[in-house]
């Protein structure tokens, strides 16, 4: 389920950042927060949190651990680690069973009334996995939906890599509307393959009892959350979600944020004020450092670094990165407006906007490959700032491995 036309939290409705900012918090009349104790880590940014609940907010922490977060929170629900996949699973069953979907907001801003493929089958159809598999990866082109062509022009580079890992361009994020055939959709929600009755099929099995049995909450408190979100979402009150790092650094991190997603969406809580999903980035400005940005790969607005032999014009770095529908469909424009606003006066359309000062990748520079270059030699050195990889980063004993391997380090931190 994603916004229509719309700008996954972030990814799932078009980009990477979160859905909202930390001051709108004060807006919401209910806050869950999971996988982080925000009161601790986040103490700058928890002042709005406590706005909100001055205001009267309900305040619920949701992690395996009792938390200075959990002490000034209405309620804490203590799950097993882990386990949030179920716990989610269960609360949209819970919005999709009682009919508590904020029913306007989902039939005009999501893709909930459109009607997939006759060709999709779901994971109660195929024994746990979605049409289209084949080996380790997805052929998305039974996904697509009823009435549009499968994918076909996103832009080179990046169906490419989407096809690889199972997320590659289909009806969600617009393809076929530019052929003028618009997908088959059902304002009544009734249709059994529209996204509506097939999500709400997929989640049928995430009961309060199997919430009870996998996640360690009782059946009472449960439904308690569960109640608490539906009276704070609908057309006059909003209900935010906050995560952290107790979420991303999970394998399946990805799903936790999406499963949130969907719920939010449900509920109309995405893109109002006092909603949404708000990520707490967990070392010193790694949220400024993806907005503005010092990342190897994106530039400002998570525009994408040009690639040497791929991008050497202004018109193939357009192409290699533009979707057929969706935030991405206008990549042109944002690409043209940054480099206007580097180059002012000096960039005009006979120099490609001077796109051609652009630096180029030429592969993988992120952190982890430079981790196993310096394990091996290859990387001399590391200067480190606003981290400690020894013990923040995904397998910390490679990066002290390598680190002790190194010619040179320089730890800037306060």
């Amino acid at each position: 389920m994603t916004l229509e036309h719309g700008p996954r939290s972030g990814d799932l409705v078009g980009r990477g950042g979160a859905t909202t900012f930390q001051q709108d918090l004060a807006n919401a009349d209910c806050i869950l927060i999971e996988g982080s104790n925000m009161a601790e880590c986040h103490p700058v940014g928890f002042q709005w949190v406590m706005e909100a609940r001055s205001r009267g907010a309900k305040i619920i922490h949701v992690d395996p651990r009792f938390t200075r977060t959990s002490a000034v929170a209405d309620l804490h629900v203590p799950l097993r680690t882990g386990t949030d996949i179920a716990w989610l699973g269960g609360l949209i069953n819970h919005v999709l069973q009682g009919g508590h979907e904020f029913r306007e907001y989902v039939v005009k801003y999501t893709n909930a009334a459109t009607v997939l493929s006759e060709d999709f089958r779901d994971t109660e159809d195929l024994d746990g996995v979605f049409s289209g598999l084949d080996g380790s990866t997805y052929d998305p082109s039974s996904w697509s939906y009823d009435g549009m062509d499968p994918p076909a022009s996103a832009g080179k580079r990046e169906q490419a890599s989407k096809v690889s890992s199972g997320e590659a361009s289909h009806g969600a994020h617009g393809a076929g509307l530019e052929h003028g055939s618009p997908p088959h959709v059902d304002e009544t929600l009734e249709h059994p393959r529209c996204v509506f009755q097939v999500l709400k099929r997929h989640f049928e099995r995430y009961t309060p009892e199997m919430v009870q049995r996998v996640c360690g909450v009782p059946e009472a408190q449960f439904r308690e959350v569960a109640d608490a979100l539906v009276a704070n979402s609908g057309r006059e009150r909003t209900t935010a979600f906050v995560y952290s790092v107790g979420w991303t650094h999970r394998t399946t991190g990805v799903q936790y944020i999406r499963a949130a997603s969907i719920l939010q969406l449900l509920l109309g809580n995405m893109g109002r004020p006092g909603g949404g999903i708000l990520a707490l980035r967990g070392h010193a400005s790694i949220q400024g450092s993806t907005d503005i940005p010092t990342l190897y790969n994106i530039l400002p607005g998570y525009l994408p670094m040009a690639h040497a032999g791929n991008d050497d014009t202004l018109a193939d770095w357009i192409e290699n990165n533009t979707s057929p529908g969706g935030y991405w469909g206008h990549f042109d424009k944002y690409g043209v407006s940054l480099l206007k606003a580097w180059w002012g006066e000096h960039a005009t359309p006979e120099n490609d906007f001077c796109f051609g000062h652009l630096p180029r990748l030429t592969g993988d520079h992120s952190i982890y490959s430079a981790i196993v270059g310096m394990r091996k030699g290859e990387v001399e050195g590391l200067l480190v700032m606003g981290e400690n990889p020894a013990v923040g980063s995904a397998n910390a004993k490679l990066h002290r491995m390598a680190m002790a391997s190194a010619k040179w380090l320089v730890v800037r931190d306060m």
